[in-house]
Formats: C-alpha cells, structure tokens, sequence
C-alpha cells in the first residue's frame, strides 16, 4: 500500500552553475590522480621511474615542474569556480577546458595497446567531463533583470528572504 507521501514527487532543486563547475572539477581531479596512481601497477613502469624516465622524459626539474603545473591548473579550477565572479568564471572555465582535451588526450599517446581499454575508459570519462564543463560554461544563464521580478544572484536564482523577515 503506498501512502500519498510516497508518490509526491522528489524535489529537485537547481544546482548553481558554480557548484556543477566546481564539482566537474573535482571529479576530473579524481579521474586523473586515480588515473595516474593505477599507472604505477603497470609491468615496468616502477622500473622506467626508478631509472629517470617517464613516458621517455627524463623525470628531472622540468619534467616535474610541468607536471606540477599540470596537476595544479584543475586543481585550481575547483576553488576558481566557486570564487570567481560569473562573467569571469565562465571565460576561465572555457579556455582551461577548452586546453585541457588535447592534454587529457596527449596522455594516453604511445601506451601500450594492452593498456587501450584503460586509458579509452579514463580518457573518455575525463573528456565527457571536460564536454561537461564546457556546455555548463557555456550555457550559463544570463541574468533578466526587471522590476516585476526580485533581485537575482550570480547565478540568475532568485534571492530568497527568510520567511516572516
């Protein structure tokens, strides 16, 4: 027996364009730290580290700074696009995006067809991710403001008052 409570439809309130952002993010953050932590379990790789090579790069200065730098830019992008203004935000969140797919694509150059259904899987997620992104940056509302309607956040919601305030 179902009681009306039940069948009420589930409330689904709209998530800021801020929020969806951020949360892109961190989930391609996971996508690639995971990504990059699973490599390690890869037959030989331990061994081109320990040697001074990753991916035929020497593992020196340079190659660990841009890979630093690699890791820092979305890192970034999660506290970037809760903090930044919405204009701002969206044009940042588009060119990092935007230069990210070839990156995240690079990665998987020269790996070992064995390895192809790993590194598709990954690098298709962190794509769709990127796509994600974009649309979301792309798309973000633009507010209407008239003096019929209350005033608007960053977002386009509405600004709610307390009740009874």
């Amino acid at each position: 027996m179902t009681t009306p409570r039940s069948r009420a439809a589930l409330e689904d309130l709209r998530v800021p364009v801020k929020a969806r952002l951020a949360a892109a993010w961190t989930s391609f953050m996971f996508l690639y730290i995971y990504v990059d932590y699973l490599a390690l379990y890869k037959p030989g790789f331990l061994d081109e580290l320990l040697a001074g090579t990753v991916h035929e790069f020497d593992t020196g200065p340079a190659f660990v700074a841009m890979a630093l730098t690699l890791m820092a830019v979305p890192i970034l992008m999660i506290l970037l696009s809760v903090t930044l203004s919405a204009r701002v935000n969206r044009i940042v969140n588009l060119v990092v995006a935007t230069l990210y797919v070839p990156v995240t694509v690079y990665n998987a150059a020269g790996e070992a067809w064995t390895y192809s259904y790993f590194y598709g899987l990954s690098i298709g997620l962190e794509v769709l991710l990127l796509a994600f992104i974009l649309r979301s940056a792309w798309t973000w509302p633009r507010r209407t403001a008239s003096p019929a309607t209350p005033a608007a956040g960053l977002d386009s919601e509405p600004i709610r008052t307390p009740t009874g305030a």
